[in-house]
């Protein structure tokens, strides 16, 4: 009988890092990664040395991380998440389950569902719903596709916080992106009504005004807050931002609005 869980990581960035320690640390899990940066002359060596420090077996490739694997964790960018889908339905076998975690836009989950179901193995989309630092591996995922009960299932019982909500690829992600338009967006207004109210001296008359308009938000505490948010995570903020502007041309919308958010995240990156 089997004693141990065998789950690997393609992307050894900052969620990566935190779910392989989480799971190493329950001692009922065997980890390894993949991450492209492992051959970079630059950020390789100490990549891998973090790995190696974690506990987390390193790989050449996506596959040979991958070979031992009961479920394979994708968690790179979103403009590579397609991208590693297809390289991943030419090695996945049909008893391996994909858990595809990436902020990426619905078509672009649908067509990486596509991709690994027509090869035998089990695409699962996930929508991870807050920042991961803090709840770490108890961070709320959305889990949808025809396999998201059986992966909830295996995943929570290694520690994880996931729940089916669909059984359709897509709809998930199409949660988390509408509801990130309406969180991504009022931080963006917040930052720049604090920055030019701040600028004119009038940022006190300015959030009484919204105090009154809104009982029960304090507009000062809330604008400091989403400052130090866009300040740490504008750059990935403004990747998901791009990806919602994406749903919204599928559907035949305007996109444009999210891109000017994307923007506004992007330049408030790194500015306290």
């Amino acid at each position: 009988m089997k004693n141990s869980v065998n789950l690997a990581i393609i992307g050894f960035g900052e969620v990566g890092q935190t779910f392989a320690r989480d799971f190493l640390a329950r001692g009922d899990v065997k980890v390894a990664t993949y991450d492209i940066k492992f051959a970079s002359l630059k950020d390789g060596p100490a990549l891998l040395e973090k790995a190696r420090a974690a506990g987390v077996s390193t790989a050449r490739d996506h596959a040979a991380a991958c070979v031992e694997a009961d479920i394979v964790i994708s968690a790179v960018t979103a403009s590579s998440a397609l991208a590693v889908a297809e390289q991943a339905a030419t090695w996945l076998r049909k008893d391996q389950m994909f858990f595809d975690i990436n902020s990426a836009s619905p078509g672009t989950k649908t067509k990486a569902a596509s991709l690994v179901n027509a090869c035998g193995a089990r695409y699962v989309e996930g929508a991870v719903m807050a920042p991961v630092p803090g709840p770490n591996l108890k961070v709320p995922i959305l889990a949808g596709g025809p396999a998201a009960e059986e992966a909830a299932v295996i995943l929570n019982n290694l520690g994880m916080n996931v729940k089916a909500v669909t059984t359709e690829p897509g709809r998930a992600s199409a949660m988390k992106l509408c509801r990130s338009i309406m969180i991504k967006g009022i931080e963006a207004l917040i930052v720049d009504s604090a920055r030019a109210s701040r600028e004119w001296g009038v940022q006190e008359e300015v959030f009484a005004s919204l105090d009154a308009s809104f009982p029960g938000v304090k507009f000062n505490e809330l604008a400091l807050y989403m400052a130090q948010r866009v300040n740490e995570h504008g750059v990935r903020r403004a990747a998901e931002m791009r990806e919602a502007a994406m749903m919204l041309d599928d559907l035949g919308m305007d996109g444009s609005l999210s891109r000017a958010v994307a923007d506004a995240q992007e330049r408030g990156a790194g500015k306290a």
